[in-house]
């Protein structure tokens, strides 16, 4: 089993679509009502739904990439606005915090190995 997709919610598709080409995904379907998006490394995709507003999202979407600090920059000199640049969090994850143009948060992160495999790791299944 493997998660591949997540739709979030916007009121603006232009400027929703917009935010994440921006970001630097690629854009690969494109209608009034929906989009998707692939993700420059591996094989995921997500996509946007145009919703009415208000949208109410508590889902927090992250996008993990090695050259965190550089990518953040080079997002600032496009214009993108964050609420926290990169910071080491104490579950050894440094993250850097924004929202989308509908309001949804998104987290870009580095991880590496704590990913998948923190200090405190469990395997537990049925």
């Amino acid at each position: 089993m493997n998660l591949n997709q997540v739709t979030l919610p916007v009121i603006d598709m232009n400027k929703a679509c917009q935010f994440y080409r921006t970001l630097g995904f690629t854009q690969i379907v494109d209608t009034e009502h929906y989009a998707r998006f692939e993700c420059p490394e591996g094989n995921a995709t997500f996509s946007l739904a145009l919703e009415p507003a208000p949208i109410d999202n508590g889902a927090v979407i992250y996008f993990e990439h090695q050259a965190l600090d550089a990518w953040v920059e080079r997002l600032q000199g496009k214009g993108i606005e964050f609420t926290q640049l990169p910071t080491e969090q104490r579950y050894l994850w440094r993250e850097a915090v924004l929202f989308d143009p509908s309001g949804n948060k998104i987290k870009l992160y580095w991880a590496g190995e704590n990913r998948l495999n923190p200090p405190w790791r469990v395997e537990l299944s049925e």
